[in-house]
């Protein structure tokens, strides 16, 4: 059904009947707008402004990365 027929069929309803569907179409309308911005992919942080940032800063066995990793598959798979 196009607009122009759904608005005439409207038009011809009483007054009660347009109001009840006045409110379906609000209902509809809140629902899916509703369901579709739960489903809108969220905007992405900055990683600069997550709190995970630099929580290793401090560690001194974590300064040379290669190494640090180097030195733990040495004793995790040395024979």
């Amino acid at each position: 059904m196009s607009e122009e027929e759904l608005i005439k069929q409207i038009k011809k309803l009483p007054s009660e009947a347009r109001q009840e569907a006045a409110d379906f179409v609000e209902f509809l309308a809140q629902k899916y707008i509703q369901k579709s911005e739960e489903t809108d992919i969220p905007k992405k942080k900055s990683i600069l402004k997550n709190s995970f940032r630099g929580v290793w800063k401090d560690r001194d066995d974590l300064q040379d990365s290669t190494k640090w990793v180097r030195e733990l598959r040495k004793s995790r798979w040395a024979n």
